[in-house]
């Protein structure tokens, strides 16, 4: 069955496929090859409300040059005040959001020891305020991410859903799984029906779809209107191009050619180089271990941009291996 794109609120998105927020993941960069490969929507690292309000570096960083070329744009804030969360929203619209999403899935722990992030989801009232807050501080549409709930027990995502939906909110993601889970077991995309069920909004299924099948049966199963990708998109930017191609009933563009995962990897190092510089390449290491998962013999490839501190070293490791390697060797 073919699916049409997703819409939230007045802003019709180009298919029914999102990046995921992930931290530490989904700078600038990032998100910048996966639109070059057919991303749609796609979300910042989760920026927390306090942090953002006390004008801290590492948070606006984040946000730093959000604004230009990225429409669609979402910026997620996280936090447990309603006024905090209320300014933070204003201040995403300021930096470029065209959509403000609210984080109530992050499970780890410095995030619900504050009683944000997943926590919030055992406070119905406090997810009724800050969505309400939320909502009233800003001009463009807010969604809301989360999980099943806090725990087997504990399965509210219906509930929350509703209330989120009566207090203004325009689209809602789950995680399939609950927060004591972490991302240990499997997502349940099945129990996301009963949130899909309990509302008018559109819900989108994520959790563990890290292929074309996984797609299929994260919509058939959920009855989700789309999907969130995270970290199977890690090292394969392409992935939600694919998979939008697949569950909107279109031929599926083919993978990237070796050489062409290997531009990618250039043009992802030059995005850091230019934005943040050289201490950027820390944060790009896990990018290239995920990169070199899906290249055939990359192993001293690996090694060599794990150990890279400047510029030169990636580009010149990256030429070697292309040297190489040839497309059509076995994987």
């Amino acid at each position: 069955m073919a699916h049409q794109p997703l819409q939230i609120a007045d802003i019709c998105l180009p298919h029914n496929v999102i990046l995921a927020p992930m931290s530490g993941i989904t700078d600038k960069p990032f998100r910048a090859m996966v639109r070059a490969w057919g991303g749609g929507l796609v979300v910042s690292e989760m920026i927390a409300s306090h942090a953002f309000l006390q004008n801290v570096w590492i948070e606006l960083q984040k946000l730093k040059g959000a604004a230009q070329d990225e429409a669609p744009l979402s910026i997620q804030i996280a936090g447990w005040d309603p006024l905090m969360m209320a300014e933070a929203a204003k201040l995403a619209e300021l930096s470029g959001a065209q959509i403000v999403d609210i984080n109530m899935g992050c499970p780890a722990k410095k995030v619900t020891n504050r009683l944000s992030g997943s926590a919030l989801m055992q406070d119905e009232r406090a997810v009724a305020e800050i969505c309400r807050a939320v909502v009233g501080a800003v001009s463009v549409p807010v969604t809301l991410k989360m999980r099943l709930g806090w725990d087997d027990a504990h399965k509210n995502a219906p509930v929350i859903a509703k209330i989120a939906e009566n207090e203004g909110i325009k689209l809602l993601a789950v995680h399939g799984r609950t927060r004591t889970q972490m991302y240990k077991g499997e997502a349940d995309w099945a129990c996301i029906a009963q949130t899909v069920d309990a509302v008018d909004v559109p819900v989108c299924a994520n959790g563990d779809i890290t292929s074309l099948e996984d797609a299929s049966q994260a919509m058939v199963q959920s009855g989700a209107a789309g999907l969130l990708v995270g970290r199977g998109a890690m090292g394969r930017p392409w992935l939600i191009g694919k998979i939008a191609d697949h569950i909107s009933g279109q031929a599926v563009r083919k993978d990237p050619t070796h050489e062409q995962k290997i531009d990618t990897m250039r043009a992802h190092t030059d995005a850091v180089l230019t934005l943040v510089g050289t201490t950027g390449l820390r944060g790009l290491r896990k990018h290239f271990a995920a990169y070199c998962d899906y290249l055939p013999q990359s192993d001293e490839l690996r090694s060599a941009l794990l150990k890279s501190v400047e510029g030169d070293e990636v580009f010149e490791a990256l030429s070697a291996y292309q040297s190489i390697i040839t497309d059509g060797e076995a994987a």
